[in-house]
């Protein structure tokens, strides 16, 4: 009997601006929000429902919620969290550039920013989120203490074979989900971490054992070499549609189950990033992502998920981790 296959189609739904190298408390602006139609047949053609990620500079604009309510009321979509702390307040002079890494904040502040992101959350749309990502995949020790406390229920935070100088280190990270433990040791939150598998598994653990012993830059670099020749996903703006499809084989022969796939509103709307400037290089990704949700769909058993369901899927949780590596 084939196994059945879960899809989280989620949307980090943020301002414009982004990936520049500015990290400014007032966004350049939320226009491509409007944007998010380009995803229509996602749930029109495949019966997918999307997982929404707002920031809060989204949230406080009123046409961005008009948007966001319809594609709950209307698709059937879920309305979480993104929190972006260099423009969510409160705000400290706190002498570092932006963006802070999430543990050099102070623990009172960070707090207070996911404290005014999910109250403004559940203000504009009548539902405290249950599900949430941090702004670039920032999931250190402190942000994994607080989502059990304010009731996040599932995290998609976690890149696996990624490890950023500096920042989080979730390079041996598990590929399916699994129960995040925080630092505090309060309840478990479930990690639904994006679908990166890595072709080569057990190269994956020689080389951080290998990286463990070499300079800092030298080991950057083998950490990047291994990311772009050893890495499937299926992540529409970071890999080729056949990466996108090995990614989901090897997920599938290995015993997966989950697959959990991201984009950002702003990459739908051209000028928005540096990735995607030109309505061409937008309608390349979009035609993409429909090629391979097609694909997907005449190979596999699949149906689609929010992200706050999958807390409650038998094959979620299996596996126990610590908290993330600072």
């Amino acid at each position: 009997m084939e196994v059945r296959l879960k899809i989280a189609v989620t949307v980090d739904v943020e301002e414009e601006g982004l990936f520049s190298g500015r990290y400014p408390r007032e966004p350049a602006g939320v226009r491509n929000v409007e944007a998010l139609r380009r995803l229509e047949f996602i749930p029109r053609e495949f019966g997918f429902p999307l997982t929404l990620l707002p920031t809060y500079p989204v949230c406080r604009d009123p046409r961005c919620r008009e948007i966001l309510a319809e594609w709950r009321d209307r698709r059937g979509a879920e309305i979480g969290a993104h929190l972006h702390p260099w423009n969510t307040p409160p705000f400290a002079d706190l002498g570092l550039p932006e963006p802070i890494p999430s543990d050099l904040l102070p623990s009172d502040l960070l707090r207070e920013k996911l404290e005014t992101l999910l109250a403004t959350v559940e203000r504009e749309f009548g539902l405290r989120p249950q599900s949430f990502r941090m702004g670039r995949f920032d999931l250190g020790r402190q942000v994994s203490a607080l989502l059990p406390e304010h009731g996040i229920k599932l995290d998609s935070s976690i890149v696996p074979a990624r490890r950023v100088p500096d920042g989080p280190d979730h390079f041996l990270a598990p590929e399916r989900p699994y129960l995040l433990e925080s630092s505090s040791g309060g309840r478990a939150v479930l990690e639904a971490p994006l679908t990166l598998v890595s072709v080569f598994p057990r190269a994956r653990e020689r080389l951080y054992s290998l990286a463990s012993v070499l300079r800092p830059e030298k080991a950057a670099m083998l950490f990047s070499a291994y990311r772009s020749v050893a890495v499937a996903g299926i992540q529409p703006a970071w890999f080729p549609l056949s990466s996108m499809k090995l990614a989901v084989r090897l997920h599938r022969r290995r015993g997966g189950r989950v697959l959990v796939m991201f984009l950002h509103s702003s990459e739908l709307l051209p000028g928005a990033t540096p990735g995607f400037r030109t309505g061409a290089a937008v309608e390349r990704l979009v035609s993409k992502l429909r090629s391979f949700l097609h694909w997907l769909v005449r190979t596999s058993s699949v149906e689609g998920i929010v992200l706050s369901g999958l807390s409650s899927f038998p094959d979620a949780g299996g596996v126990r981790s610590g908290p993330p590596r600072g």
